[in-house]
């Protein structure tokens, strides 16, 4: 790590229409280094690294790169000088391949370039950096994990020297995190700078040199060494009170009756493959059963399957005794199936939108919301400030556009939603997916109350910990299979994490 800064960035103020985002933030990263970026959802994190990316143009202040004042209108000139942001909503165009979404907007590419020898190049660069994806895909076909690595790519590719990763591992299994650690490592051995936005504590300790925290849009600790922070100190940091970073151990004894039952399930991929192949699995009343496996081998479909937005071409659906293998989403969720996507702007929430809105997307023809065909405006916002208030989403008014928020308010509005129409089941894929600490410990929280209720949870998740510690049950899925079904209180990472990679033998069932 070299001591010449890379970037500094001095003063700066970022405000939106009810939303105070940065508030006279210094911040400093020298060439050679991971910088990480902490703070709770909703502290400014994203937005201050937008304004350097030419995202946003901030109300006050300055940047240098290099030792030089710039001035960065738009994305384009962030690029020219260097710096390139991952962000956690991807911007690809889903139409086109890999190899395609790299290609666009890079600078010097030869008039005759042919496909083969791009798809070449861009095959060697994913190589290079342990960044595995095939370039001939169309990106509508790759998982959101898959996606991330696009992203990545393309920044990498461009040639950017300050690269900015906001909760690169949100997506990825303990492993492929792992890999991607080293990654960044050679990113910055390179002489590159890396800032990364993390919740993840002990991940950030593992790979970063120095820490800046944000709390409400203001520094409380800025270029700390990494090495003199415990993970506790770091906790405290970010929400300004003593936090356990532990996750509580949850499991109990579900009831005997079964209120979703998979028999035999198979369904195909966007592709036309077999992405679920005769896949039986049963959640009891008041049980969370949680699904562990690497991206892409299933747990989409498995998601869309039980919430009705994939039909199966084989199999049996049934909630509460009843079949319910055709029926699409909107008649599931009259019948209490809730669906937390893994894609929230993509899937779950409308960005251009008002939260009221998307407060009310699944219920606004109901009473008390609507009588017949006229809607009650005045209850809408209450019932979405009430949703606000409840679900701590706070700096938000019910008139404030969606897009505007952080990826952990988003989330929290996505999961109020979806748990004021007291579902019977929900469907959470990646429930706490970028989620800060104290975040993470609530929506796991909500999850756990609503099991104690009654309801009965499907919780899909890379994050083996999570799973383990959340999991009455934990069903393994391997390339569309369920390899093994484990009692949350036996299951052992270490087994676990060899059925994820397909080193299971035979599929065992021991819950």
């Amino acid at each position: 790590m070299s001591d010449t800064l890379a970037l500094e960035m001095v003063g700066i103020d970022k405000a939106f229409p009810g939303v105070v985002a940065n508030r006279d933030v210094d911040f400093s990263a020298r060439w050679g280094e991971v910088h990480a970026l902490l703070g709770e959802n909703g502290a400014g994190k994203t937005t201050l690294m937008s304004i350097l990316a030419g995202l946003y143009r901030p109300d006050a202040g300055q940047i240098t790169i290099d030792g030089q004042p710039v001035v960065f209108h738009a994305p384009k000139d962030a690029i020219a000088h260097g710096v390139g942001m991952v962000y956690q909503h991807y911007r690809l165009v889903p139409s086109q391949t890999v190899a395609e979404n790299l290609l666009l907007g890079l600078a010097g590419v030869p008039f005759r370039l042919t496909a083969g020898t791009f798809i070449r190049q861009a095959r060697e660069l994913s190589q290079r950096y342990r960044l595995q994806v095939e370039p001939s895909r169309p990106v509508w076909q790759l998982s959101v994990g898959e996606q991330q690595r696009v992203e990545i790519l393309k920044t990498l590719q461009r040639g950017a020297r300050i690269v900015i990763l906001d909760e690169p591992t949100a997506v990825l299994t303990p492993q492929e995190s792992e890999d991607l650690m080293r990654t960044l490592r050679q990113i910055a051995a390179e002489g590159r700078t890396v800032i990364l936005i993390s919740h993840k504590l002990e991940e950030v300790r593992s790979v970063a040199d120095r820490v800046t925290v944000l709390r409400g849009g203001a520094v409380v600790a800025g270029g700390l060494p990494i090495g003199s922070m415990s993970t506790r100190e770091l906790a405290h940091l970010m929400v300004g009170e003593a936090l356990s970073t532990e996750r509580p151990v949850t499991h109990t004894q579900p009831a005997s009756e079964n209120r979703l039952v998979l028999e035999g399930v198979t369904a195909l991929d966007n592709r036309g493959l077999t992405a679920l192949k005769n896949v039986s699995l049963q959640i009891a009343v008041g049980e969370i059963l949680g699904i562990a496996g690497v991206a892409g081998n299933g747990q989409r479909e498995l998601a869309q399957v039980v919430t009705g937005l994939r039909q199966p071409t084989h199999g049996r659906v049934s909630l509460d005794g009843r079949d319910v293998t055709r029926l699409a989403p909107r008649p599931l969720a009259r019948r209490g199936v809730a669906h937390v996507p893994e894609d929230r702007l993509g899937e779950g929430l409308v960005g251009n939108l008002p939260l009221t809105d998307n407060a009310v997307l699944k219920s606004y023809d109901r009473p008390p919301l609507a009588w017949g065909p006229l809607l009650d405006l005045r209850r809408i916002v209450r019932f979405t400030q009430d949703l606000l208030d409840r679900f701590g989403i706070r700096g938000a008014r019910p008139d404030t556009a969606t897009r505007l928020l952080s990826g952990g308010q988003l989330q929290r509005l996505l999961l109020a939603r979806e748990m004021a129409l007291d579902p019977r089941v929900i469907v959470a894929v990646h429930p706490t997916r970028g989620l800060d600490v104290a975040a993470t410990q609530q929506v796991q929280e909500w999850l756990v109350d609503a099991r104690e209720k009654g309801t009965s949870v499907l919780l899909i998740s890379e994050d083996l910990d999570e799973v383990l510690q959340l999991s009455d049950r934990v069903a393994v899925l391997y390339e569309g299979q369920i390899v093994g079904t484990v009692a949350g209180a036996d299951a052992d990472r270490g087994t676990i994490g060899l059925m994820m990679a397909g080193s299971h033998g035979q599929a065992v069932e021991v819950a």
